[in-house]
């Protein structure tokens, strides 16, 4: 059970115009910025896919559908899930199939029209590389019963297969969930049949998937919200048992399966799997009493101090209480036979309870890390009379080294693997940041290790990751390779790391995969089949790519002809209240806690959803607010305590625009040069009266100003977290680095905020709240170097250089130009009113030549630095 919910896929239901009123008025309305709200309040919540529907008809549906997807194309944070293009109209399909990057999903197609049609739209669909929802519909309707089910999805999948070439894996089968508890008793087995027609399905169609609508099971129940929720945890407790992959659900609205109160539990489950006759009737009678209450389970704590060591021990590690741990801890072992045996049994069951709820999706990362700094403390206690012994330690699962690359120094996310890793008895061995290829190796060599873990964060990790992995071949290496990092993908390791590694190699998408990746690696029964499916998955990938369509690209000459206009005659530009830097040496962290935005605070623990919504959130909500909780309590030590000291520098300088490059001069009159900018235009085609951005065009030929910054709150943190590491405290170490990232963004958003209102001024009157700013309501950009307008990280030594960034805010750089300390911000500021943010994205070789060109460096060299954003093979 545990393996299937954790790879369970939700796909987002509220971008579709037929299910959701909000969605389909901001269509019509044309208000497309708060349209692509919904679609990140989606991915936030947990979609893993969003389901784009335009089918209204009112609508132009094919220019509605092209305008959406190529604006959420734009949006990293929504662009990083696939799209389900979704409409019952073959243009509306095509016309989105032409604007999805990646492997999008189409929603649907079906033999209710026979079969040439079914095949000619396979063929198309094919042709897209995209994969078909199949809905299970012929020529004589919908179907209704099990033998229906089977059998339209059967003709379909041996039509698909055997006559147009699609491949298997392509195919997602729609099997129609249809509304129970309707009064109708015709209707009363249509959850049985839904779940029996999944087992049979996938019996006798390999590698097909099964998805379906999981909100049309309640439709009786409309405007209960508790009922409703708790019917689509219960059936998707056992369609999901069955075989069912995905789901077309609102991930932000599910009752943790175990949490649902149980006579409304039973209750669900008696007309889901029709287990009595008066099922119906009987959820009828409790429907009124949720819908005021909410569905929250009223539960007593249990005295569990009275219980058994063993059971203490459990309990303590599910819910991340240390408080006893040593006493239990001892007091199981002047119980048991030896020491050791402490670790081996209770300790262990245990902490196979955290891996069994965590990837059963019923406890989250926080929790997790809570239970391992209790597995460590009571390990700690234990080992000097291990040692005593002279005994081994329990033998684990397998071993890994883990390292964030040479060159980036960010670790939270490796930190978080590493510990749910060690949960679940794999041994990890952490060699931290800025690690060179070298050590990594000579690490593995000496502790035998079973896998290698790289991580990454900033762009230029990824070359380092492909040199590991070079070396890794040229050193006799076998065992797998393991990439993660929020830069990474599946897609780049594909195409760059795999190929130049002769043993495995995996893409780790984040904490939540990791334990059943290595469980399978480490496995003797299932780790060739997997490897060999994952490297055939790669191969898949790179033939696509290499026959696939490129993005179509302007000339550079065409796309700066089509750069942004401004009427810079009817425009003054601000002057700064000074030219050069200012430094702050000591900020008062106290000025920043309201700044904090907290919603990427969660995310960082793998905790989906806006703030402060998510701490009513019904799935995750307990678990957000004691994170809140232990949050705001830290902070307030670090702040009364003077844990960490935020340091800063910003900067102005008279400028003007040339070509694509931004020219900084020493003196109002601009006659002496003080340092040239090198932006990037992107490239890709345009429609008509949109333009091809480039930073640049955002400053004025003529005269203008240009400003730049540098934070950190990051100074003073090394004491505290070696002192976490002696207490064997990972949880509060890794809220310790957290908590600095967020103070860090909230220095350059307070820092922001008194540029616009003081030291440039061009915005004094402002008077926005703390969500407005986050939402970046003001006038004027900071765009950063890295990031999607500017991805260019080469450029930070220029930057701190202009800021004086060393001895004015005590920041550094590495060779791959990651920041010291770790929760530094930087970038530029521009302050014209159309000043917006973008994203390059793909650009020719006749830029990158150009870009070489204006830098002065060898065309490889330009390549290197914007690598990720080569529309061309190198």
């Amino acid at each position: 059970m545990s393996q299937r919910v954790a790879t369970f896929i939700n796909i987002g239901e509220r971008t579709n115009v037929t299910g959701s009123a909000k969605f389909k008025n901001l269509i019509l309305a044309g208000d497309y910025t708060a349209a692509i709200e919904v679609a990140r309040q989606q991915v936030e919540a947990g979609a893993q896919i969003i389901d784009v529907n335009m089918d209204e008809g009112l609508l132009d549906a094919e220019k509605a559908m092209e305008t959406f997807l190529k604006l959420i194309a734009a949006e990293p944070d929504i662009a990083r899930v696939p799209i389900m293009v979704d409409s019952s109209k073959w243009s509306v399909i095509e016309a989105g199939l032409k604007c999805v990057a990646g492997k999008a999903i189409v929603n649907s197609i079906s033999l209710k029209e026979g079969e040439a049609p079914f095949i000619a739209h396979a063929r198309k669909v094919r042709r897209y590389g995209a994969a078909a929802v199949i809905m299970a519909f012929d020529e004589k309707g919908q179907a209704d019963s099990i033998e229906r089910k089977v059998a339209i999805c059967k003709r379909a999948y041996d039509v698909l297969v055997s006559k147009a070439g699609f491949p298997a894996e392509d195919i997602i089968f729609d099997p129609n969930i249809f509304a129970v508890a309707t009064g109708i008793e015709e209707h009363n087995n249509y959850g049985v049949d839904f779940i029996e027609a999944v087992r049979r399905i996938k019996a006798e169609c390999p590698h097909a998937r099964i998805s379906g609508g999981v909100s049309n099971l309640s439709f009786s129940f409309r405007g209960n919200e508790p009922v409703r929720r708790a019917m689509h945890s219960v059936f998707l407790y056992h369609a999901i048992q069955a075989g069912m992959d995905m789901g077309i659900v609102n991930a932000g609205q599910l009752d943790v399966y175990d949490q649902i109160p149980a006579e409304l539990r039973d209750a669900c489950e008696d007309v889901i799997l029709n287990r009595r006759p008066d099922g119906t009737e009987r959820l009828l009678e409790l429907a009124p009493r949720y819908k005021k209450e909410g569905a929250v389970a009223e539960t007593a704590e249990a005295e569990w101090r009275s219980w058994a060591v063993a059971k203490r021990l459990e309990h303590a590690l599910v819910k991340g209480i240390d408080q006893w741990v040593v006493e239990d801890t001892e007091e199981a072992r002047k119980s048991a036979r030896r020491p050791i045996e402490v670790i081996e049994g209770p300790l262990m069951a245990g902490m196979n309870v955290v891996g069994d709820l965590f990837g059963a999706g019923k406890m989250f990362l926080p929790q997790v890390v809570k239970s391992a700094r209790v597995m460590k403390k009571a390990v700690a206690h234990l080992i000097p009379f291990i040692e005593a012994e002279k005994t081994e330690k329990s033998k684990p699962k397998g071993k890994i080294v883990m390292a964030t690359v040479k060159g980036d120094v960010h670790d939270i996310g490796k930190n978080i693997v590493g510990v749910v890793l060690q949960c679940n008895n794999f041994e990890v061995v952490d060699l931290g940041v800025m690690v060179p290829v070298q050590d990594i190796l000579k690490a593995a060599n000496e502790n035998e290790a079973n896998f290698i873990g790289l991580s990454g964060l900033i762009t230029p990790s990824l070359d380092e990751m492909v040199t590991v992995a070079e070396e890794m071949t040229r050193s006799g290496f076998k065992i797998p390779l393991l990439i993660g990092g929020a830069t990474t993908s599946r897609v780049h390791t594909a195409l760059r790391i795999a190929p130049r590694y002769h043993g495995p190699t995996v893409h780790v998408l984040d904490a939540s995969r990791a334990v059943g990746v290595c469980t399978t690696l480490a496995s003797d029964t299932q780790a060739n089949d997997f490897t060999a499916q994952v490297a055939a998955e790669y191969e898949e990938i790179r033939r696509q790519r290499a026959g696939g369509q490129k993005d179509k690209l302007a000339t550079l000459a065409t796309a700066r002809a089509n750069g942004l206009h401004i009427d810079w005659n009817a425009y003054e530009p601000p002057q700064p209240t000074f030219i050069g830097t200012q430094a702050f040496a000591d900020y008062p962290l106290e000025d920043l806690v309201e700044r904090i935005d907290w919603t990427p605070f969660f995310r960082s623990w793998e905790l989906a959803g806006n703030y402060p919504k998510i701490l009513d959130d019904p799935v995750v909500g307990d678990s957000a607010r004691q994170l809140y909780a232990d949050a705001r309590k830290m902070l307030d030590r670090i702040i009364a305590e003077k844990w960490l000291t935020a340091k800063g520098a910003l900067g102005f300088w008279p400028s003007r625009r040339d070509g694509d490059d931004v020219v900084l001069f020493e003196d109002e009159a601009r006659t002496k040069e003080l340092s040239r900018l090198f932006f990037l235009r992107q490239q890709v085609g345009k429609r008509e009266g949109r333009a091809n951005m480039c930073l640049a065009d955002f400053v004025s030929p003529d005269q203008d100003y240009l400003g730049a910054f540098a934070v950190t709150a990051g100074h003073g943190i090394e004491a505290h977290l070696e002192r976490f590491k002696a207490a064997h405290d990972d949880y509060s170490s890794i809220l310790l680095k957290a908590l600095a990232d967020r103070l860090a963004e909230a220095f350059a958003e307070r820092l922001h905020e008194r540029v616009r209102k003081e030291f440039w001024g061009y915005a004094a009157d402002e008077d926005l709240s703390n969500d407005a700013l986050i939402r970046e309501k003001y006038r004027g950009i900071r765009p950063a170097p890295g990031y999607p307008a500017c991805p260019d990280h080469s450029q930070k030594p220029e930057l701190f250089r202009l800021l004086n960034a060393g001895q004015n805010a005590g920041l550094s750089l590495t060779d791959g130009f990651a920041m010291l300390p770790t929760a530094a911000v930087s970038g530029y500021y521009f302050a014209h009113p159309q000043a917006a943010y973008f994203g390059v994205a793909r650009i020719g070789k006749d830029q990158v030549e150009d870009f070489a060109a204006r830098r002065g460096v060898p065309v490889a060299q330009a390549e290197k630095w914007l690598r990720p954003n080569l529309g061309y093979e190198v």
